[in-house]
């Protein structure tokens, strides 16, 4: 067995999903993956079988946060290791994942992975091309962090800082990318997204409302560019169809992800840049069942 520090896996989920069970067969001596859930009426409390190393913590409800921010904050304070990987339920997490993150973490510090959207409706099947050049190649070539897929060790940070500024605020990644600098390894996961046009609509007004609060220039520059490539798809519309597919066929070859949706970056577009104008006219947004209005950065009320 490797020598490594031991490590506290920070799963927040509200059901016992296959990336639970794939994490908790990666465990290593005195590791420990922590389900963390609402409250006992959440379908992951009934699960029967729990292996050892895994223990379920209760994060109740947020407060002037987000319930992600709310369940990675409990779980940072209840965690019993000095080591932390935050991951997430809904993508597939192959038998050495948690292995070469912490051989990564060994080689590099801190250590963040690439998310790759595949849509589940025809939005945001629709959408994945622009997903893919806006947000994962980004993160992929700028070393930044993805939630889903990081590492990184209490020492990293000012955690009393961060976990204080976390319980006010909406996106836990967004915050971390201000207190913490990493190696992007650009591995990618496949991450399926949407499954109604609902879900698909409300997306994109969230990651909007994270870039307006963390990254407002970003969301200036992702403006300034999509209604640059816009005048152009509509001035020369064949040059642009073909430019658009094989820029973003280049983009998948980067992340190491071949889909065929590259083929819709053109038709895409005319989706992404009205999206882009209601998700930042937008007050309210919908993530995981709670309606949020978040009119600064630290500033978050729950609807409902």
């Amino acid at each position: 067995m490797s020598d490594r520090p031991p490590t506290s896996v920070l799963l927040p989920t509200t059901r016992w999903t296959d990336a639970c069970a794939e994490l908790a067969a990666q465990l290593g001596d005195n590791d420990e993956l922590l389900i963390i859930y609402d409250d006992e009426d959440d379908p992951v409390t009934e699960q029967a079988d729990r292996p050892e190393g895994v223990r379920f913590i209760a994060a109740g409800e947020p407060e002037g946060c987000s319930g992600k921010a709310n369940a990675i904050a409990t779980g940072m304070e209840a965690a019993c290791q000095d080591r932390f990987v935050w991951t997430d339920d809904d993508f597939h997490h192959p038998p050495d994942w948690l292995a070469t993150l912490n051989a990564d973490y060994e080689d590099h510090g801190p250590v963040s992975e690439v998310p790759y959207f595949v849509g589940r409706d025809p939005l945001s099947v629709l959408l994945e091309p622009l997903y893919a050049s806006a947000g994962s190649l980004p993160l992929s070539l700028g070393d930044q962090i993805w939630g889903g897929s990081v590492i990184f060790e209490r020492g990293d940070i000012d955690e009393a800082a961060f976990l204080d500024e976390l319980r006010r605020t909406v996106s836990d990644d967004g915050l971390l990318m201000e207190y913490l600098q990493v190696t992007n390894v650009g591995r990618t996961r496949i991450v399926p997204i949407g499954g109604s046009i609902h879900e698909a609509v409300e997306r994109p007004v969230r990651w909007t409302q994270i870039l307006r609060w963390h990254f407002p220039g970003a969301i200036a520059g992702t403006w300034f560019v999509s209604l640059l490539v816009l005048a152009g798809a509509v001035l020369a519309p064949v040059p642009a169809a073909v430019a658009l597919s094989v820029l973003h066929l280049g983009v998948n070859e980067v992340l190491g992800v071949r889909r065929w949706t590259a083929v819709l970056a053109y038709p895409a577009l005319f989706v992404f840049v009205p999206l882009l104008l209601y998700a930042f006219a937008r007050r309210t947004f919908v993530w995981g069942g709670r309606r949020y209005r978040w009119r600064g950065k630290f500033d978050v009320t729950v609807i409902e």
